[in-house]
């Protein structure tokens, strides 16, 4: 009997679609040792959690790795390849989830929902309502988005036809920009945002890409919302801002350090929402990334490749492995 295991609980879909192509395992724990012990004999792994790299080199019976969602950074990929492991992801199935917790937490912030909420619950009717007189509309303002891959998309869409927008972003690609999308360089963006969007991939080039010198170019009300990995941000160079009040706020949904410890700076101050790590994840998203998933899973078994296949350059040695596939 094949063995999939999945570092977490699957959508009911999504076990139901396994439920015939072999038995589904989940991890007891997702420690290191844990997870390579219970991977030893594995033939597939859905992937929520960070794999440890050793886990490749003794699990024999491994075919492929497939993230449930778009990241990578939880599977090491290069030692997967060295193994001959296949690795495949779930792309874009969150994103409008995403973009609507990006435009949740925005108005949020714009009409400071935090500090109107804790008031009107500890000091009264009065005392939260008099914080209306401070916030601020989404309409005629500019959100800069880093990073236009599917998550991005969503978010300029609804950003420019929902809410009346003005949309630029930064990207890595010279594709031609979506309607109603104008191309800035990251120093523009960060001069010109009144909402700044990180939703980028955390590569080299990305981390700590909001830097200190970046932090100190944005507009002194401006928002910063992050929905795509912690180390993009340069955090000490954010806390001292937000001390200093040099921007608005901020809402964070991840960060270098997960769980945020519960004394972390963030936490202390009224204008930054602290989420964690869920802006893609609701009912219908964790159905599509289950479903996903499975299906990828689903292939590998029947031995043909992953539709989203991230690292074809392993398909030689994977076939080595597995003459028949």
């Amino acid at each position: 009997m094949r063995k999939i295991l999945s570092t977490h609980p699957l959508h009911p879909r999504a076990t139901a679609m396994l439920a015939g192509a072999g038995r589904l395992a989940i991890a007891s724990a997702l420690d290191p040792k844990t997870l390579t012990e219970e991977a030893r004999d594995a033939d597939i792994v859905i992937v929520r959690a960070p794999l440890p790299p050793e886990l490749f080199a003794s699990a024999s019976n491994l075919r492929a790795a497939i993230r449930h969602g778009a990241g990578l950074d939880m599977i090491p990929v290069e030692s997967a390849t060295a193994a001959g492991v296949l690795v495949a992801n779930v792309p874009a199935v969150n994103a409008r989830s995403v973009a609507e917790h990006v435009m949740f937490t925005a108005l949020a912030l714009l009409r400071r929902f935090r500090v109107m909420d804790r008031d009107l619950r500890a000091k009264g009717w009065l005392a939260g309502r008099e914080h209306a007189n401070s916030t601020s509309e989404l309409a005629g303002k500019t959100i800069g988005i880093v990073g236009l891959g599917a998550v991005g998309q969503a978010v300029g869409h609804i950003a420019a036809h929902g809410f009346d927008l003005n949309v630029v972003a930064t990207t890595r690609s010279l594709r031609p920009a979506p309607e109603r999308v104008g191309f800035l360089s990251i120093d523009a963006l960060v001069e010109q945002s009144d909402i700044i969007v990180l939703c980028c991939p955390l590569t080299q080039e990305t981390r700590g890409l909001i830097s200190r010198e970046h932090i100190a170019r944005m507009k002194p009300d401006a928002l910063l919302i992050n929905v795509s990995r912690g180390p993009v941000v340069d955090d000490e160079a954010l806390i001292e801002a937000l001390q200093q009040g040099r921007i608005g706020g901020a809402a964070l949904d991840v960060f270098s350090t997960q769980p945020l410890p519960p004394n972390h700076p963030y936490f202390g101050f009224g204008n930054v929402i602290i989420t964690p790590h869920m802006a893609g994840i609701t009912e219908e998203s964790m159905m599509r990334m289950g479903v996903g998933a499975a299906g990828e899973a689903l292939l590998v078994l029947a031995g043909k490749l992953p539709v989203n296949l991230r690292n074809p350059e392993v398909v030689e040695h994977y076939r080595r492995r597995f003459p028949a596939t």
